[in-house]
């Protein structure tokens, strides 16, 4: 039997898993936390010099720009936000319970999508709804008047199009994820017991979805608040976002200073967010928990899956696996 000197010479589990988090650490700090740092230290540096002041954020603060640019922010993330939320929920209730050729093509596409960047739908977009795009050209073709009656993607109902466009696969993918685990026993009996499509939607599936739902809605905000490439790629010249802002501080004005602190306000917002977030999905998922059934016990046999359903469209569900 090794004495207890020799015990404790040997390496401790503790120290060793120290050891190890160290090269992580060591990289985030100077990949992020040093420009982060920078960056807030740049934001509290006036611009006549001396040192470290409060003086440019309430300077900020109480500027028209930015109080109209965080307005402009977030009244575009909440409505993209909503409209990624109904369609994404609506597409994928369609995927995953009324069967139809390519469903699960149109699936697999959504993985890819989520790959493509937000500049590229816009530019889709343009070539389709611009003002020299193709549902113009063809009005124009057709009416031999001199320009289409589609104008509108340089407003903010454009970039609120593109965000829509660009984000509803972010709420479909854990949608969809969450669907396949619909038990097809509880969609049947339902249906057995004369309810209705939507009725099944609301009582069956919306409870089991309503986590990634939650999800997804919360990370399009998110991305939503910091979207950059789609209003600028819009052209749209009185839309004006926080990192709009921050954009033309930095590079057209040449105020780092104000942008700095456009840029820690708008991480901020962004942080606070996904802690509410967090807050209200650690309450979601011990309510779910403190609610779920016990667990069956080991002589007790496990229900198995049925065969699909019939499609919502007629009563029931059909589940288009993928």
């Amino acid at each position: 039997m090794p004495d207890r000197a020799t015990l404790q010479a040997g390496p401790r589990p503790g120290r060793t898993a120290a050891l190890w988090a160290l090269p992580p650490i060591a990289a985030l700090a100077v990949v992020f936390l040093y420009p982060l740092a920078l960056v807030v230290r740049q934001s509290l540096t006036p611009e006549d010099g001396g040192g470290p002041s409060a003086a440019p954020y309430t300077t900020v603060l109480t500027a028209t720009s930015f109080q109209d640019a965080l307005t402009t922010t977030v009244l575009i993330a909440v409505g993209a936000t909503l409209g990624a939320l109904l369609l994404g929920l609506a597409l994928s209730l369609v995927i995953a319970f009324v069967p139809f050729p390519g469903g699960k093509a149109l699936a697999r596409f959504i993985d890819i999508f989520l790959a493509f960047p937000s500049f590229l739908i816009t530019l889709a977009l343009l070539f389709l709804y611009g003002t020299v795009g193709i549902a113009n050209g063809l009005w124009t073709d057709v009416t031999g008047a001199a320009h289409g009656p589609l104008d509108f993607l340089h407003t903010p109902w454009g970039v609120l199009l593109a965000e829509v466009t660009y984000f509803t696969p972010f709420v479909m993918r854990p949608l969809l994820a969450a669907f396949s685990q619909v038990e097809t026993a509880q969609v049947e009996a339902a249906g057995s017991l004369g309810a209705r499509p939507w009725r099944i939607v609301r009582t069956v599936i919306l409870p089991e979805a309503l986590p990634s739902l939650a999800a997804g809605g919360a990370l399009v905000l998110v991305l939503c608040l910091n979207e950059f490439g789609i209003v600028l790629f819009t052209g749209a010249k009185n839309v004006v976002t926080l990192p709009m802002l921050v954009y033309t501080k930095a590079i057209l004005d040449g105020d780092y200073t104000g942008a700095c602190v456009v840029a820690v306000l708008n991480i901020a917002l962004s942080v606070a967010l996904y802690a509410l977030y967090r807050t209200v999905m650690s309450r979601t998922t011990g309510t779910t928990r403190r609610t779920s059934p016990r667990t069956p016990a080991k002589n007790t046999p496990t229900p198995a899956r049925t065969a699909p359903v019939p499609a919502l469209a007629a009563g029931g569900a059909d589940r288009a696996r993928a």
